[in-house]
C-alpha cells in the first residue's frame, strides 16, 4: 500500500473575494489561508490592515500593513515655525495631545535655554497625568468593547467625560488643545478648576476605578480571554525598543518619568506598576494601576502648586542653533522629538519617535500560535493610535 499523496490543489475561490483571501497547501494535506483583517475593522482602532496567515483558526503569521494615515508630519513640520508646529503635533497621538505638545516645546526650550516658570512646570505635570488618565479610560472602555463588555465601555466613557470637561475649562478644547507654549502655558487654569479636578479624582479613586476592576478586570470571562495570551518576554520587549505599559507589562520597571527628570517628578512619590507574565492581562493591569498612580501624582502636585506667572519671556522670533533629542513618558510609552536647528524660525530636520509604531512591530510575535479571536485582544493590549503610527 503506497502512502504517496497526490499534490493538493488550491481550492477554487469565490471570485468575489478577489486577492483578499489566498489558500496555500501545507504538508499533510493541510492548508493555510491568508486573509486581511482590516483596514476597516472595529478592533483595529483605526485604519490598520493585518495580513493573517491561518491554519484553521490558529494564527501562523500576522503582519501589520500600515501607512493609510500617513500625513508626512515630519517634512511638513520642517516648513512651519516652531510655534506653529505645536498644535500640529496634537494630531499625532490625538488621544494624548498634551504629551505631544510637551515633547515638542521642551525640545525647543532645550535648544534655546529658556527657563519655564515653576507654576507652569507643576501645571504641566498635572495636565500630563490627567491626560494619562483620560487616555487609559478610553483604552479601558474600547478594550472591554473589543471583548464584548459593553457595560464597561459605557461606564468608562462617563468617567472620561469628566476629564474632557476639565480640559475644556482650562484650554477651551476637549480633544486637541494647543495649550502648551514654548516657555510655558497659553493661560492659567480658571478659578475653581483645581477643586473640580480634586472632585474628579475622588470619584475616580472611590467609585469608578473599583467599578472598573469588578466589571472587567476581575471578571472570569475577561481573565480567560487575556491570561496567557500574547506573552511578551522581557528580553524581546527590550530588543524591539518597546516602552510604556507594553514594556512594563513584561516586568521591566522602566519609566521615562523616573529615568529622565524632564518635569519635576522627583518631587513626587509614585510607583511604577509592572506585570509578571507579560501577557495581555498584565498589560491591562499595568494601565489600571497607572491611573491610580497618576491621581496620586496630581494630588501631590496640587499641594505644591505655587503662585506666579505661567509664561516666560520669549523672543518674538525663536531661532535656535544645534540639535536635540527630547523624550517624555506618554500614555503609550516614550514619545521623542529630534530636532536639528540651523538658526531659522523652523527646524532644519524634525523626527518623531512614536511608541505606537515601535510597539506595533511586536504583533507577529504576540499573535503567532493563538486563535483569530485572540488577535483582537492582543491588538487592544498594545493600545495603538494609528495617527501616530503613520504620522
Amino acid at each position: 500500500m503506497s502512502l504517496t499523496r497526490e499534490p493538493v490543489q488550491p481550492l477554487e475561490l469565490d471570485p468575489r473575494l478577489g486577492d483578499r483571501v489566498r489558500i496555500e497547501p501545507l504538508e499533510g494535506g493541510r492548508q493555510t489561508m491568508t486573509m486581511s483583517m482590516g483596514p476597516q475593522h472595529p478592533s483595529t482602532h483605526g485604519v490598520l490592515r493585518v495580513v493573517l496567515s491561518l491554519d484553521g483558526e490558529t494564527v501562523v503569521d500576522a503582519q501589520p500593513d500600515i501607512g493609510y494615515l500617513h500625513r508626512n508630519w515630519e517634512k511638513i513640520a520642517e516648513y512651519m515655525t516652531y510655534a506653529m508646529t505645536v498644535p500640529f503635533s496634537d494630531r499625532n497621538d490625538y488621544l494624548a495631545a498634551i504629551t505631544n505638545e510637551l515633547a515638542l516645546v521642551q525640545a525647543v526650550e532645550k535648544l534655546t535655554g529658556l527657563e519655564v516658570p515653576e507654576r507652569a512646570q507643576i501645571l504641566r505635570v498635572i495636565f500630563s497625568e490627567l491626560q494619562r488618565i483620560t487616555s487609559h479610560l478610553l483604552w479601558f472602555g474600547t478594550f472591554g468593547l473589543d471583548l464584548g463588555a459593553v457595560t464597561a465601555f459605557l461606564h468608562a466613557f462617563t468617567a472620561r467625560e469628566y476629564c474632557y470637561k476639565l480640559f475644556e475649562q482650562a484650554t477651551g478644547a476637549r480633544f486637541l488643545y494647543a495649550y502648551l507654549r514654548i516657555g510655558g502655558l497659553r493661560n492659567d487654569v480658571p478659578d475653581g478648576w483645581i477643586e473640580d479636578l480634586l472632585s474628579f479624582l475622588d470619584q475616580l479613586e472611590n467609585k469608578y476605578w473599583p467599578e472598573f476592576m469588578k466589571l472587567l478586570i476581575e471578571n472570569p470571562i475577561f481573565i480567560r480571554r487575556t491570561r496567557g495570551i500574547g506573552v511578551l518576554k522581557p528580553e524581546v520587549a527590550v530588543a524591539y525598543g518597546a516602552s510604556g505599559p507594553v514594556l512594563r507589562g513584561s516586568g521591566i520597571k522602566y519609566d521615562v518619568r523616573k529615568a529622565d527628570n524632564y518635569l519635576p517628578y522627583d518631587r513626587f512619590e509614585f510607583d511604577v506598576p509592572v506585570g509578571e507574565n507579560g501577557d495581555v492581562y498584565d498589560r491591562a493591569l499595568v494601565r489600571m494601576y497607572e491611573m491610580l498612580e497618576s491621581a496620586r501624582i496630581i494630588r501631590q502636585a496640587v499641594k505644591e502648586l505655587p503662585d506666579g506667572p505661567v509664561m516666560a519671556k520669549v523672543p518674538r522670533a525663536i531661532r535656535p542653533y544645534g540639535e536635540v533629542y527630547h523624550r517624555v513618558e506618554g500614555p503609550r510609552g516614550e514619545v521623542g522629538v529630534y530636532l536639528v536647528a540651523a538658526g531659522d524660525t523652523n527646524a532644519y530636520r524634525a523626527r518623531w519617535r512614536s511608541p505606537c509604531f515601535v510597539n506595533l512591530q511586536l504583533l507577529p510575535i504576540l499573535a503567532r500560535g493563538h486563535l483569530v479571536a485572540d488577535v483582537v485582544a492582543i491588538i487592544g493590549s498594545i493600545d495603538i493610535v494609528l495617527g501616530e503610527v503613520d504620522r
